[in-house]
């Protein structure tokens, strides 16, 4: 498929549509998302998930490894935009772009999916994230589930939208490796009992520290909103109360600090 003209202006219809999906709204409205940069792009493509179309500015690439990635994303018939300098940090949401933007439609994945995932796994392993409002945060858990090679992640009553060009930024194309369900919170309750998994929520006010407590059984980590932790709903229905020791002033870690402190003891604890 031959690459299209040098797009040149930044009223051209293809170049607003990109912008308007910054927000969460047209992304809802259109089924798609961004994705910009090598290495996120790179992860989306190994991880074979579908690109409709590649933005590429060949005076903002980085390195020399980038053509082999467009012919790769070009060989699966997406098509490839060209674009000048100007036009293209038009598009980027980044400080400084590295020339690389895809257009890809979302994928969503239900509890049914997870639970075929989590067959072939002898030993289940899953992060339920509720309300998490920080699209950084929500990447950064990412990262760390496939640091760990999480089963899944569940986004409770979501906050962030899983699609947010941050929430993949931050995720650096993790967002591709990791199995990732939005759900209720009443349902993924529900789900999991039938499934036989723990739940383990991290509080101030549990008595025993994390890495007290057995994490080798079926667990799943649930973690809450930046502010006040997690809801009633599932401080009351976990299985496991533990706490991180602050020896400050805080009473309690980021999100995704205390994620990845849990995510890391059970890894430890399994291998």
């Amino acid at each position: 498929m031959a690459a299209e003209q040098l797009l040149t202006s930044t009223q051209n219809p293809r170049i607003k549509q990109l912008v308007k999906l910054r927000d969460r709204s047209d992304r809802d409205k259109t089924g798609q998302f961004i994705i910009e940069g090598y290495r996120e792009l790179l992860r989306a493509v190994d991880s074979n998930y579908p690109i409709e179309s590649l933005f590429i500015c060949p005076e903002l690439f980085l390195g020399s490894n980038e053509t082999a990635l467009i012919a790769r994303i070009k060989s699966q018939g997406a098509q490839i935009y060209p674009c000048n300098e100007n036009v293209f940090r038009k598009i980027s949401y980044r400080d400084r772009p590295d020339g690389l933007l895809a257009l890809a439609p979302q994928k969503h994945l239900s509890l049914k999916d997870l639970e075929k995932h989590i067959k072939k796994s002898k030993n289940p392993f899953l992060v339920v994230a509720e309300s998490i409002e920080k699209p950084g945060n929500l990447g950064t858990i990412l990262r760390s589930s496939d640091a760990v090679g999480l089963d899944g992640l569940i986004v409770c009553d979501r906050c962030t939208d899983i699609f947010n060009p941050n929430v993949v930024r931050a995720s650096v194309g993790t967002l591709f490796s990791v199995p990732v369900v939005e759900s209720s919170g009443k349902e993924t309750l529900e789900w999991l009992k039938q499934q036989g998994i723990s739940i383990l929520a991290a509080t101030p006010s549990a008595t025993q520290e994390f890495t007290q407590v057995d994490m080798t059984v079926p667990l799943a980590i649930a973690l809450g909103t930046e502010q006040i932790g997690l809801s009633k709903l599932w401080m009351e229905n976990a299985d496991i109360q533990v706490r991180i020791p602050m020896r400050g002033i805080a009473d309690s870690l980021n999100v995704a600090m205390a994620a990845t402190l849990l995510l890391y003891e059970a890894l430890r604890q399994r291998t």
